[in-house]
């Protein structure tokens, strides 16, 4: 038994689900995602929750039951609050700026780099060095941040690059001149 796949996914107010087969629609303020779920599992939406129950036996199935529950948990909580993680960069004359939905980044490289918005994603920029990316889907959201992180990577000895908001970089002592 999957301990997370027994619990039933809460619907909050101002949500919609409709359950079509095998296909779950959520709709809320924020937007509207639908998935498809596995033949191995069965969703039933009854007072205000939806229930997951397994098809099958086995140990994939298992998997499946608890994987398939917390994404569709993630997709109420995105249609509902959405999605945000934030960049700080660090670096003298490292900036970034939005150009119509897509990011402009110079970071020490000797052109900017552009990077478009995938749909659902939207860019804001505070003070020229934080980037906040919203959207509804959690691993858009998450996979789109990396990607900008990957642009410049915080390097260990001066501290200079794009990181998450709060992670830290260990250091490292520079090179010392011998005698």
């Amino acid at each position: 038994m999957s301990r997370l796949g027994k619990i039933p996914v809460d619907i909050p107010s101002g949500v919609q689900v409709k359950l079509d087969g095998q296909r779950l629609e959520i709709k809320g303020a924020k937007g509207t995602v639908s998935r498809v779920l596995p033949p191995e599992i069965k969703a039933e939406v009854k007072d205000g929750r939806i229930h997951f129950t397994p098809a099958a036996e086995g140990d994939t199935v298992k998997a499946l039951w608890g994987l398939n529950r917390m994404l569709v948990f993630n997709i109420i909580i995105g249609v509902s609050k959405g999605y945000r993680r934030e960049l700080e960069i660090h670096g003298v004359g490292f900036k970034a700026e939005v150009k119509g939905k897509d990011l402009q980044v110079a970071a020490g490289y000797s052109s900017t780099r552009l990077f478009k918005a995938p749909q659902g994603i939207t860019f804001t920029v505070e003070n020229q060095t934080r980037v906040v990316i919203d959207g509804i889907d959690k691993e858009l959201v998450g996979q789109t941040a990396s990607e900008i992180r990957k642009i410049r990577k915080p390097e260990p000895y001066k501290g200079k690059g794009i990181r998450y908001l709060g992670e830290h970089v260990r250091r490292k002592a520079g090179k010392i001149a011998g005698k």
